[in-house]
């Protein structure tokens, strides 16, 4: 019978064949490295139901503009397709678990709600590390090869950590952990070694359907489907262009990253707090005034968000974000702060500012600043244009 191995604090008895005694060392090694939960699971176990899946999501265009997505699908649809010698995954996985409600920011309009995960250092740096220190130990002990992805190569990780164990998909098809809820990090060792399986999670998500409820803007045409090109993460971290004019309202003031359907699933109640000090929030990261943001240029934001994943996104989506933000926030002593905006040399920037400000401001205050673009673009360039548009 495998021996279970999702908790890397379990006891394993002294007497064991040497299958067990290397998945004894593995979850011994992956405590002493301060990681939460460990699973493993045989390749030949996964089937092409992922893949299936994928396939699905792709052909509906429900990755929009992740074209990386399509380009790699193959790859992406098992394990064995990256590395055909590859047998055995080992996952593993690190807290995130937030010590306060992440959705009481919503309520305050004036804040930028910035995604748990994000609030801290870069996960890919923390957790990458440690999976290279518990990879080293098994190609030592297995005399196996052995290759470590943190979530940047084309690996579905969150069906093998199901297969392995450590979750199950959820209905807003995330992971899902009897004992750490929704905030895991995820990362995979992928091995040629031969090793013992853990049984598979069984889904627990029963009728709940709170997490396909509380999205803001309908992400999921049904439970355990996600449409990215709804959902406000997708929207606000990987969409390069303009976020679409009808979704903008439901955005609120979440400027990176949503956590609504993670933060409603009961199974966060029995989710410690987080252990790794360096995914704390910062001063800087910690739901900041809208208008801090609004003033960034691509300097100061390059040291605001230095190590932590808001800055792979760049200052113009995240200009972008706060503007559209400050659009819904109703605070109109905001406006002087979008106004500076219209000359941003980023045009997106520079739309969302629009937007915003047609958002606050009444239209006496549109009509002006229509005719002062006029005047200083005569040859009515986009920005003109756009407000004479929003003046009408």
């Amino acid at each position: 019978m495998p021996t279970s191995t999702s908790d890397p604090g379990r006891q394993v008895p002294p007497a064991m064949s040497e299958a067990n005694r290397i998945i004894a060392i593995l979850r011994a090694e992956a405590r002493s490295h301060g990681l939460d939960a460990i699973g493993i699971a045989r390749l030949d176990d996964l089937g092409t139901q992922p893949g299936v899946h994928l396939a699905a999501f792709l052909a509906q265009g429900r990755h929009g503009d992740m074209t990386w997505m399509a380009a790699q699908s193959w790859r992406r649809s098992h394990p064995r397709n990256l590395w055909p010698e590859a047998k055995s995954a080992v996952v593993l996985a690190l807290s995130y678990a937030p010590a306060e409600d992440p959705l009481r920011v919503l309520g305050e309009p004036n804040r930028a709600a910035i995604s748990v995960y994000a609030k801290g250092r870069d996960y890919h740096d923390v957790l990458k590390s440690r999976l290279k220190l518990v990879a080293a130990r098994l190609a030592a002990e297995t005399r196996c090869d052995v290759k470590v992805f943190v979530d940047t190569a084309p690996l579905m990780e969150k069906p093998i950590a199901a297969l392995a164990g450590v979750g199950w998909q959820g209905k807003h098809t995330n992971l899902v952990s009897r004992t750490h809820g929704s905030w895991l990090f995820l990362g995979v060792i992928l091995t040629t070694a031969d090793l013992v399986p853990d049984a598979p999670a069984r889904d627990r998500c029963g009728t709940c359907r709170r997490c396909l409820d509380v999205c803001p803007t309908g992400a999921f045409p049904a439970p355990y489907e996600l449409d990215a090109r709804r959902c406000i993460a997708y929207l606000t971290i990987e969409h390069k262009g303009p976020i679409p004019r009808e979704l903008r309202p439901a955005m609120g003031n979440r400027v990176f990253g949503c956590d609504d359907c993670l933060a409603v699933c009961p199974w966060n109640k029995f989710a410690a707090t987080a252990r790794e000090a360096r995914f704390a929030a910062r001063s800087e990261t910690d739901n900041p005034a809208l208008a801090d943001l609004l003033a960034l240029d691509d300097k100061t934001f390059r040291q605001r968000f230095a190590g932590t994943p808001v800055k792979r996104t760049g200052r113009d989506r995240v200009v972008r974000n706060a503007a559209i933000a400050a659009g819904n926030s109703g605070d109109e002593t905001l406006l002087v702060s979008l106004e500076r905006l219209l000359c941003d040399a980023s045009p997106l920037v520079r739309g969302a500012a629009i937007w915003a400000i047609a958002r606050l401001a009444g239209p006496a205050r549109i009509a002006a600043l229509a005719t002062k673009y006029r005047a200083r673009e005569p040859d009515h360039d986009a920005r003109a244009e756009w407000y004479a548009e929003c003046a009408s």
